[in-house]
């Protein structure tokens, strides 16, 4: 396992992140995530990390449940305050002493402020809630190790933050890979944290999946330089040597991608200067499609309850390929979680940490929608079809 310094402490480079967990039937397979924190335990992976929203709320428990099979010195757990969720108040004091409780533990190793970004740093800076304050204090009394928080924001948004709360923050987790290096100024991002001398955390590091499925002939060529890697691999490669990159977390959602993982980080295999440049010109035949990450963010801002991260998921797939098949799971979807139920508010995009403008979207998918053949009459067509010719045999 590759470990990085941090404050006297050695960090698996490798993180598992908590907001993808394997699922059954819309629960987290908690036998499953035991196999897996089994798995990641026994090659070294000693960071863990949860939030308070992560599957509506019960990866805190869960995680906390199969941690504690372990000793208490063996891993490092983080959490976050919810800060970036709209509300009509904010109780750091009480969300706090309840994640202690459902995580099961007395204090938390790494705790962050969770995603400030413009919309929420008003919310995070208001004396009323005293939300820094609060934490700072938790972390006097050896509840929290260590203090950071994570931003989705743009680069004037967390140079703001850090020029009024810099001091107090001991390390940042950002989403970094090599699409958003330039998409989203990755890049700009952590050569302002390697100045203020504040670790990076990687949150993202393929883009929720985005970058372990390539179009073919890019996997092809990534395959042809390095053929015993996974193409997720590749992404991890990346990030490994860019200075300032401490953990890089993985929401891993099954085995297969935990082992695959665990390979990745048990040596480092630095990528060459080609290397690199061949995933760059990957990113930039990439960079027409919707970033979305499907954090889920948006949804419990909708009013009209709309799986948003699965329609534009949808959509890019629309827009790369038009196909039947990726529209057809909407035809078996009730009219009032369509696309075309969106009210056009505007509260997901406000709460989106990548600035996408969900409503037209929404919009567009749904005009797109209108020019494909129905999967019913597609399979009416054939059904017909097979009649015909079963005549014709007669």
């Amino acid at each position: 396992m590759i470990y990085c310094e941090f404050q006297g402490k050695q960090l698996s480079q490798l993180g598992f992140g908590a907001m993808r967990l394997p699922t059954e039937n819309g629960a987290i397979d908690e036998k499953q995530v035991e196999a897996m924190v089994a798995a990641a335990m026994e090659k070294g992976v000693n960071y863990f990390d949860t939030a308070w929203p992560y599957h509506g709320g019960l990866s805190e428990v869960v995680m906390g449940r199969v941690l504690s099979q372990y000793p208490r010195d063996s891993w490092y757990l983080a959490n976050k305050y919810p800060g970036h969720q709209v509300a009509s108040s904010y109780d750091p004091a009480a969300i706090f002493e309840e994640q202690l409780r459902k995580c099961g533990v007395e204090y938390f190793d790494f705790y962050l402020l969770h995603n400030v970004c413009e919309s929420s740093l008003p919310v995070y800076l208001d004396p009323q809630w005293g939300i820094i304050d609060y934490f700072k204090e938790q972390k006097r009394l050896g509840r929290i190790r260590h203090l950071g928080f994570s931003s989705h924001g743009a680069v004037p948004n967390l140079r703001q933050f850090l020029d009024i709360a810099g001091e107090d923050m001991e390390f940042c987790q950002i989403q970094l890979n090599y699409l958003d290096w330039t998409l989203q100024s990755a890049k700009e991002k952590v050569d302002l944290l390697n100045e203020r001398g504040i670790p990076v955390w990687v949150m993202e590091p393929v883009r929720g999946g985005k970058l372990c499925s390539l179009p073919e002939e890019d996997e092809a060529a990534l395959r042809a330089r390095r053929p015993e890697e996974s193409i997720a691999a590749w992404g991890f490669r990346f990030l490994q040597e860019i200075p300032g990159v401490t953990v890089i977390l993985s929401g891993m959602s099954n085995m297969a991608q935990m082992e695959d993982n665990l390979g990745t980080f048990a040596e480092r295999k630095p990528l060459s200067q080609n290397e690199v440049a061949e995933l760059f010109r990957i990113a930039e035949g990439m960079k027409d499609s919707i970033p979305c990450t499907a954090c889920q963010y948006c949804t419990p801002h909708c009013p009209m309850g709309l799986d948003i991260p699965h329609l534009l998921a949808t959509y890019n797939e629309l827009r790369i390929a038009p196909s039947t098949n990726a529209a057809m799971w909407l035809e078996f979807t009730p009219e009032d979680r369509k696309p075309s139920a969106c009210i056009g508010c505007g509260a997901c995009a406000a709460a989106c940490p990548q600035g996408i403008d969900i409503p037209a979207v929404l919009a567009d998918l749904a005009q797109r929608l209108t020019t494909i053949p129905k999967w019913k009459d597609i399979c009416r067509e054939r059904e017909e079809a097979a009649r015909r010719l079963a005549a014709k045999s007669k």
